[in-house]
């Protein structure tokens, strides 16, 4: 009986405690990113720290295939991602979901997408890959199968009729590739995209693309539930009004490649800049 009683006290000892890990009125935020994609991460991650540090939000960041992140979205099961790449790479899934998710509009202005290689790589246009093809080895080291850009070297193979074989892999796979080339200096051409820290790390261009395969210039948007504007307005603003500049997102991502946790990266970047996460989370 006497164990039987102190439990029951501990128990009510611990009640107010973890009563406090949630105050009334702040639900949890579920953000959705893909967990291979630097500029995913790390955009993830500050967003996660102000809307906990400064809005008082607790966030669960959920790591995801492009796909299923734009399915979790319109669900409801996600609240927010801030890795909806428009309107080239993740255009097909824009389409699909579009009447059930918010477009918050970008979070990073001017991204792109292509095929990229060193700038010892003779190639200038990739409509000149073929030429390169032996030296090649016949590929391009690309990313996630299910990604945009890897459907867009689909479809631009077809349409240089390149004599080239698309190799899926992953984010980190793509760059141990072409960091294993460049230091070898071998000729490699790459799925690529900026925001993206290997453009901060090596001297690397995009080739040519006269026929906009891969389009023009790109966006990163933020794509929210529309339930999260009655679930918890203050943090729909903030992704509204969250704008990077790139030279902060390509510090930041260097800055992780380069061995910081993207936690610690993010919590020491917002401690560094108040005025810019001001201008953001008033």
């Amino acid at each position: 009986m006497l164990r039987q009683w102190c439990c029951i006290i501990l128990l009510l000892l611990c009640a107010p405690a973890q009563a406090a890990e949630a105050p009334p009125g702040k639900p949890v935020i579920k953000i959705g990113y893909v967990e291979g994609w630097a500029d995913s991460v790390v955009t993830t991650q500050v967003a996660a720290q102000i809307i906990r540090g400064r809005l008082g939000h607790p966030v669960e960041l959920v790591p995801v295939a492009a796909g299923i992140m734009w399915q979790g979205v319109a669900r409801g099961d996600l609240d927010a991602t801030l890795s909806a790449w428009l309107p080239v790479t993740q255009g097909a899934y824009y389409r699909q979901f579009k009447g059930k998710v918010l477009d918050l509009g970008p979070n990073y202005a001017d991204a792109r997408i292509g095929l990229v290689v060193p700038d010892y790589v003779a190639a200038r246009a990739i409509g000149d890959l073929n030429a390169a093809r032996t030296a090649l080895l016949g590929r391009i080291v690309g990313i996630d199968a299910g990604a945009g850009v890897m459907q867009k070297t689909e479809e631009a193979i077809k349409a240089y009729r390149l004599n080239l074989t698309l190799m899926p892999s992953s984010g980190p796979g793509m760059t141990a590739e072409l960091a294993r080339a460049i230091n070898a200096r071998k000729p490699i051409v790459v799925t690529g995209w900026v925001p993206h820290w290997m453009f901060a790390k090596w001297k690397l261009r995009f080739l040519d693309d006269p026929q906009k395969v891969f389009g023009e210039a790109e966006r990163v948007n933020s794509v929210a539930h529309p339930g999260l504007s009655a679930k918890a307005p203050q943090v729909l603003a903030f992704l509204q009004r969250f704008r990077w500049r790139p030279e902060e997102i390509g510090s930041l991502m260097l800055a992780v490649e380069t061995g910081d946790k993207p936690a610690a990266a993010a919590a020491s970047w917002v401690q560094a800049h108040p005025a810019r996460v001001a201008e953001w989370a008033p």
